[in-house]
């Protein structure tokens, strides 16, 4: 079955939920649940928690689906189970057939950001132990996500108004990865973790992985680290040159934990070095050295009495840089672009104790977040330097008028200021007699304010069905209002717009699920009216390092693109299911099925540019005895609903396939409790592969046919 369905699968796995389902906690204070994990609803007290067990999966027995029914809007959950099965080595690998998600594999295996219902970058947090990943892909499709997903226990992508618990900006949604680097628990046998290896035969990719977590007398400590590294790819035919890549990292924390609550601290470190396949990056052999350390702390503490039951904190600071190397147009290599990155976030959640009303009991929780921002850009940089802050206080509220019905609203209000330098463009973005463009000290101020509402309602045969409406409006952002250059790993020429004003999104969704039994469902449709949504449109003049360049004739190096405003409607679907048909020793077997689209369009009647095809997939699995056995086919449809320039995007079948096996074994002999060994299969048609989300699309293919091999023992 394909990633998107498939069950976590180690025994005592939670399938977590955004922040109101946290809300819904038993009123006796003593007896609730310690949510330990910001999301997490079900774990028991911290000096008493352990993680899930490493014994063999249980029968398949009832739900398989990663969806919380519980929640107003859906949660894609990719557990650590299935990020051991599929080795993805990038958010958007390990996401891309998700239903509603895709990715911009610009650089495929190393730099691939998520794209959910159509919408990246500024519209789409990044996030890692509930605090912003701190990198640049944001600014880039070939910039790298500074999280390697190997380490992580678990992947959610929240949508809908879950989202305004992190900021404005993540209208799409928030990709959060999270892990025990500050550590939240205590192993029940004092140590417990997990190591993974693997190869695939496309790019002779080979890849380590290794956590570990002990503890005992109220003191908890983690470890983890990871080494990843591929050759350039196959592609029908060929090779996809200047493809290779190579990462590697890892972190320490600890923490003190007792009966009330946990306060931790973690170090991480993260480098890389990937190259840009397609185009003039190939041509110049384009690679880049992303690198980061980022500090995290994170604490909860539960009081006795008074109006709050949890008060919980999140801090981070992030260093990130990294080079764009390669030929420049004197022919020599060297680096050609630096872009650095400083950031810190911080926030803090006062959840209050449960007030029993006439019409049912209310829960809730106030927070507050502050955030500072600061790139700096040297050599052939597009944006200068610019700072950014941020600060915003948001309320959740959720009344249960009886068991089975519940109501949900929500707000955040934020103060967003950006600071940089300004360019004077012709309105034409034609150079006039060769003079570069006025710059000038620019400070923009920004409050968004947002609000959402929802209601959900249990339904006979285990079925949930939630509606949420949400109004968001979201500032933008400092490479939105202040690009002015050359993009070398890209090959554009980038022209932002300093007054450009608040981008505002209204959004109607509909959800039904159903997680539990033999059949599963979870079926989501949207509708979201955008006033003023801000997009890169792309003029048709191209430029060389110069603005006097631009459209002479003599600049063929680098697309011009400006961002600018427009209003827009997007609408679609997300519909995946699946069902147990015929029992099979302690497991079953059964078939599933998938299917999402996105529909983007200007109110000028013109496409959104970069939008994913339409897709619908199915196929056959078998869970049983410790086997598990799954063949899918994912079909994308031709994507022809473009926007101005931009060419149309041939459909394409990727056929997968996976077999493995897990075994318990004895941890005195083997030095681990369970052990999977399996096999698995991409693209095994072998077919050509073009991502219509994707800038580089008519440039390069996504891999050819894979078979990759995989280990994971745990202890």
């Amino acid at each position: 079955m394909p990633p998107a369905l498939r069950l976590a699968f180690l025994a005592g796995t939670t399938l977590s939920a955004p922040l109101f389902a946290t809300l819904s906690i038993a009123p006796a204070r003593a007896q609730q649940a310690v949510a330990l994990d910001e999301i997490s609803v079900t774990s028991p007290s911290p000096v008493q928690a352990t993680r899930p067990s490493v014994e063999p999966a249980p029968p398949l027995q009832t739900g398989i689906l990663p969806v919380a029914t519980n929640t107003f809007s859906p949660v894609t959950v990719v557990t650590q189970d299935q990020i051991a099965r599929d080795q993805a080595r990038t958010l958007g690998d390990a996401l891309f057939d998700r239903p509603g998600i895709s990715g911009t594999t610009y650089a495929p295996g190393a730099a691939s950001r998520p794209i959910i219902r159509g919408l990246d970058n500024a519209r789409v947090r990044i996030q890692e132990n509930g605090i912003v990943n701190g990198g640049v892909s944001d600014l880039g499709e070939d910039h790298a996500v500074p999280v390697n997903p190997l380490v992580s226990d678990r992947i959610e992508v929240i949508r809908g108004p879950a989202t305004l618990r992190y900021g404005s900006g993540a209208t799409g949604g928030v990709v959060s990865a999270d892990n025990n680097r500050v550590p939240t628990f205590i192993p029940a046998n004092g140590v417990q973790g997990q190591a993974t290896t693997g190869v695939s035969s496309v790019d002779n990719g080979r890849l380590g992985a290794a956590t570990v977590d002990a503890g005992g007398d109220g003191i908890a400590v983690h470890a983890d680290g990871f080494k990843t590294g591929a050759d350039s790819y196959a592609i029908p035919g060929g090779i996809q040159r200047n493809s290779y890549n190579e990462s590697q990292g890892g972190a320490v924390g600890i923490s003190a934990i007792g009966d009330r609550g946990f306060v931790g601290l973690s170090f991480s470190h993260y480098d890389a070095v990937y190259a840009i396949p397609g185009g003039v990056a190939e041509q110049d052999r384009t690679r880049l050295t992303p690198n980061q350390d980022r500090v995290l702390s994170r604490g909860e503490y539960r009081p006795l009495d008074g109006p709050f039951e949890v008060i919980r904190y999140w801090a981070g600071y992030s260093v990130y840089r990294h080079d764009e190397v390669g030929f420049g147009a004197d022919g020599i290599e060297g680096v050609q672009a630096i872009l650095k990155n400083r950031e810190a976030e911080g926030r803090l959640e006062l959840q209050h104790v449960p007030v029993f009303t006439e019409l049912g009991t209310l829960t809730g929780a106030l927070g507050f977040q502050s955030d500072r921002r600061v790139i700096n850009t040297q050599l052939e940089s597009f944006l200068p330097k610019t700072e950014s802050r941020a600060n915003a206080v948001y309320l959740f509220e959720e009344l249960e008028l009886r068991p089975g019905t519940r109501l949900q609203a929500a707000g955040r209000y934020e103060v967003d200021r950006l600071s940089s330098t300004a360019a004077q463009f012709p309105a034409d973005y034609v150079p006039v007699d060769g003079q570069d463009p006025v710059q000038y000290a620019r400070t923009r101020r920004f409050a968004p304010k947002s609000a959402s509402f929802g209601a959900l309602q249990d339904l006979p045969y285990g079925f949930v069905a939630s509606l949420t409406g949400s109004y968001v409006e979201r500032g933008p952002t400092g490479y939105e209002l202040f690009s002015q250059g050359p993009h070398d790993a890209t090959a554009t020429f980038e022209i932002g717009n300093p007054d450009l004003k608040k981008e505002r999104a209204r959004t109607v969704e509909a959800s039904i699920r159903r997680a539990e039994g033999p059949l599963r469902l979870d079926a989501t449709g949207y509708y979201t009216r955008y006033t003023g949504f801000i997009y890169r449109n792309y003029t048709g003049l191209t430029c060389d390092d110069g603005f006097a360049s631009c459209g002479t004739g003599t600049g063929t190096d680098n697309r011009q693109i400006v961002y600018q405003q427009q209003n827009a409607t997007f609408y679609g679907a997300e519909i995946i299911g699946q069902v147990d048909l015929v029992p099979v020793g302690n497991g079953f077997a059964g078939i599933e099925a998938q299917f999402d689209f996105v529909r983007a369009q200007f109110d000028d009647g013109t496409n959104v540019p970069r939008i994913p095809p339409y897709r619908v997939g199915g196929g056959v699995y078998l869970r049983a005895d410790g086997w598990f056995a799954r063949v899918n086919l994912l079909h994308a449809f031709s994507h022809e609903a473009t926007a101005r320039f931009e060419t149309p995007t041939p459909g394409y079948d990727d056929l997968r396939a996976e077999l493995s096996y897990t075994q318990a074994v004895d941890p005195a002999v083997y030095g681990a409790s369970a052990i999977t060994l399996g096999v698995q299969g991409r693209n095994l048609l072998d077919a050509d592969i073009r991502n219509s989300t994707s800038f580089k699309k008519d440039e390069i293919l996504l891999p050819g046919r894979n078979v990759r091999l995989f280990l994971t023992a745990r202890f």
